[in-house]
């Protein structure tokens, strides 16, 4: 039988391990894995911890109590073996890729990493430093400034969906010091809902071997969570980024969602907003774009929607100063007519065939697959969630769909954020 043909319910491997939630799946590739992992650290994002986070992660590669920083590498570079790590809001993800053979090394390299690093004192500043100057080309741009805006309008600084305005960003990482890193680490890192994911030419029982040898030892409580679940409520409004010498404006539509990932109606609202903005077919591009000329490009989205915190839907587009006035109002006009009319019978099934088409296009790797056994993990969803999603799909009916933009998006509601070459009376436009 062609395993391959069977669903991942029956394929994927899972099983704790030591401290660990270990997935493994069996991929026709030859002679290599990919994996995906993390853990959860609770930040404290009142207090700015994710930032401080952001810098502990970046000296996790940098030496550890047994190998300094050379001899990592070194290790890596033989293998010729990827690993990276990366903090995710709530989160530190582990990836990588290597030969089915170094795994056991690659794995040992992780753990060393995430458990012991040594913090060296003369690498420090080198990490704050490309970090600072990460949030500083951040600045340049008008989009991240738009989007920033409109999440400190919807939502509270300890809300994982909030971003702060880049000046305080700067500030507090000029203020961590290695001493804090050093202190969130031996606080934050544990393995608290420690997930991986490993795919690709493997045996099950050698990777559970190999992840046990690295992680067995590993232990820990992490910190009670203290970040926010609920959006902030606030009246509709406008925010305006200056930013000089722009020849476009970008600008950011939305409001918050109280709806969850795992609530019924998220796959009809899912489908909807698809309608309304998801690709180069949908409704705003053919209206803004298309028929109007307004913009290179719009779109729209659900974000930031999570199994326990609410999110928000949101509506981006590039404006020029003089099409600016025009952009706004024929935007909020597609946005009121699609919520009144709803969608269409042809338009619902053709987002459908989309929808469903990507997604196993996108799962064609064994880095995709792997990323998408732990979303699905992360999100509380059992491993058959992956085999039934284009069923779910297209098993959403019209009615629910209408239904669900009718009770979820509200054009009354939209929030407004912009960046770049504002005119002072455009500031005025809801």
């Amino acid at each position: 039988m062609d395993r391959s043909a069977l669903s991942y319910a029956d394929r994927v491997h899972d099983r704790p391990v030591g401290p660990c939630r270990l997935l493994t799946l069996q991929m026709p590739v030859d002679g290599f894995v990919s994996w995906r992992g993390s853990f959860r650290t609770h930040p404290d994002l009142g207090a700015h911890d994710d930032l401080v986070q952001r810098l502990m992660v970046g000296m996790l590669d940098k030496g550890t109590d047994t190998h300094d920083r050379f001899e990592l590498a070194a290790v890596l570079e033989e293998c010729g073996a990827q690993l990276s790590l990366s903090s995710d809001g709530l989160y530190v993800d582990v990836s990588g890729q290597a030969l089915t053979s170094d795994l056991p090394t690659v794995l040992d390299v992780c753990a060393d990493m995430v458990q012991t690093p040594s913090f060296p004192e003369s690498e420090y500043p080198k990490v704050q430093a490309q970090t600072l100057a990460d949030v500083q080309r951040s600045m340049q741009d008008t989009a991240p400034h738009a989007s920033r805006a409109l999440m400190q309008r919807l939502f509270s600084v300890d809300h994982p969906n909030y971003s702060r305005p880049f000046e305080d960003e700067l500030e507090r990482l000029q203020q961590t010091t290695r001493a804090d890193v050093r202190a969130y680490h031996h606080e934050h890192v544990t393995p608290h809902a420690f997930t991986l994911v490993v795919a690709g030419d493997l045996e099950h029982d050698a990777v559970e071997t190999a992840v046990r040898g690295a992680f067995a030892s590993w232990d820990g409580t992490a910190p009670d969570p203290t970040h926010a679940t609920r959006a902030t409520a606030c009246a509709p409004g406008t925010a305006t980024v200056p930013m000089a010498d722009r020849d476009n404006i970008d600008v950011r539509m939305g409001h918050a969602l109280t709806l969850r990932r795992d609530d019924d109606a998220y796959l009809p609202l899912y489908l909807g907003n698809y309608v309304l903005g998801g690709n180069f077919s949908a409704r705003l591009m053919n209206t803004v774009r298309d028929e109007m000329g307004l913009t290179y490009g719009i779109r729209s989205s659900l974000s930031g929607i999570s199994t326990e915190y609410d999110g928000n839907w949101t509506i981006g587009v590039t404006l020029s100063t003089e099409a600016l006035q025009q952009g706004l109002n024929a935007t909020r006009q597609v946005v009121r007519d699609f919520v009144k009319g709803g969608v269409t019978e042809e338009e619902l099934d053709a987002k459908k065939t989309t929808i469903t088409g990507s997604y196993k296009v996108g799962l064609a790797t064994t880095k995709s697959v792997a990323q998408s056994l732990l979303t699905n993990a992360e999100r509380g969803f059992p491993v058959g969630y992956l085999d039934e999603f284009p069923e779910r799909i297209r098993a959403v009916t019209l009615d629910e769909v209408n239904d669900a933009i009718q009770t979820h998006f509200d054009p009354e509601a939209l929030h407004t954020a912009m960046a770049g070459s504002v005119p002072e009376a455009a500031e005025e436009v809801a």
